[in-house]
């Protein structure tokens, strides 16, 4: 039995909740379960210097945790002076795993920041921070087309993340934090709409896994992902 008392395959309930604040072009609150994650997509004029005329823009993203995210207060990485080894690589991993849907010629000279501010940690906070920034991308992605500024869509496909492993002998979709601190394999699946690889991370934690195993885990990302997509069409819809 799950923690949660889910089943293996069972994903946590999830909610998007679009235009939920006022500055940003787009933006949106998603809820994994117990994980809550602010998403916002702000637009720049101009691509970074090592774009300059090449004619491609850029999608890119930043993340980070409020200090009571989690059961214990953390210090702001802004009072620390740095940002952590954690947060670079995950920001890093969202803005890949963004630009993996995108036509950056479509897009032309401009670029997105996606910010995506973890309000609440329950495990997963990347995956829903890919998901929901998704969703914050296409909404500001549809004001450029709205206003004319660009004349296709560079929108190529859905992007969507989520977390499996294997829990107490048994592959499990989508882990809060009381089964990731304690599963034996961990793993991250991103996927587009269409059911391609974008990025897979898996590792070991306290035992090896087969092959088999592994692509049990896929199997639970793909039915995952597809739950999720649907929620991000509703959410734009």
């Amino acid at each position: 039995m799950r923690p949660s008392g889910r089943n293996l395959g069972d994903i946590r309930a999830i909610s998007i909740e679009t235009g939920v604040t006022k500055h940003a072009e787009g933006s949106c609150l998603i809820k994994m379960g117990d994980t809550h994650v602010l998403c916002t997509a702000t637009i720049e004029d101009k691509a970074p210097s090592f774009l300059k005329g090449s004619g491609l823009g850029w999608v890119t993203a930043e993340y980070g945790m409020l200090p009571r995210a989690t059961n214990s207060r953390n210090r702001r990485e802004a009072a620390a002076g740095k940002q952590s080894g954690r947060t670079q690589e995950i920001q890093r991993l969202i803005g890949r795993s963004l630009r993996a849907g995108v036509d950056r010629s479509a897009l032309g000279e401009r670029q997105i920041v996606v910010d995506c501010d973890v309000l609440q940690a329950d495990g997963g906070t990347r995956c829903a921070s890919i998901t929901g920034g998704w969703v914050a991308l296409r909404l500001a992605v549809n004001k450029l087309l709205a206003a004319r500024l660009i004349v296709s869509d560079p929108i190529l496909d859905h992007v969507a993340a989520i977390s499996c492993g294997i829990y107490a002998g048994q592959p499990v979709a989508d882990l809060d934090y009381a089964e990731d601190s304690e599963a034996g394999v961990d793993g991250n699946f991103i996927l587009t709409g269409s059911g391609r690889l974008v990025e897979v991370q898996m590792s070991a934690e306290g035992a090896t896994f087969s092959r088999a195993q592994m692509t049990e885990l896929l199997d639970l990302a793909e039915a995952g992902i597809a739950k999720l997509v649907a929620a991000q069409k509703a959410a734009v819809a």
